[in-house]
């Protein structure tokens, strides 16, 4: 069997590898820009979102936003909303909705990753859990995954 393409991520908010604008980062609206999600394999039964920041500086990667349960069929994540029928965990801050990029100040900038995965399954996974459960959940099942990075630095 062929390997599936893989998942194609990206937003109008900003290009791959480029700035995340100011009013999706702690520093503006904190709000998560538009995703575009294409690509979806046949026999995908959910997809599933983590944004994460592998640059940071507390000892590990930092998770900023996790989300699954997302229907296959969607295509476009709006700004400011979850997909309808998702579930959100909680990130490394501590809260369950998105926290966006905020690196400490004078830092290079960060890498923020937008990372999607097609999975053959729907997680029976509770809201509010944590990135370990929801890598643990996912570990298996996975058809294909894509991902979108953006930089942001603070001065």
């Amino acid at each position: 069997m062929a390997k599936p393409e893989p998942i194609l991520v990206k937003s109008s908010a900003f290009k791959e590898g480029g700035d995340v604008p100011l009013k999706h980062t702690c520093d503006g609206d904190n709000v998560n820009p538009l995703l575009e999600v294409r690509n979806a394999p046949a026999g995908t039964k959910s997809l599933v979102l983590i944004m994460d920041d592998p640059d940071a500086t507390r000892g590990g990667t930092w998770y900023h936003w996790l989300v699954w349960n997302i229907d296959p069929k969607t295509q476009y994540i709006d700004e400011d909303t979850i997909p309808y029928g998702a579930v959100q965990g909680t990130g490394s801050g501590g809260r369950v909705r998105y926290e966006g990029p905020c690196p400490p100040r004078g830092n290079p900038a960060h890498h923020y990753r937008f990372s999607v995965y097609a999975l053959d399954v729907l997680l029976e996974l509770p809201a509010g859990s944590d990135e370990a459960a929801l890598k643990a959940a996912i570990q298996g099942h996975v058809l294909a995954q894509g991902m979108l990075v953006g930089m942001y630095g603070r001065k």
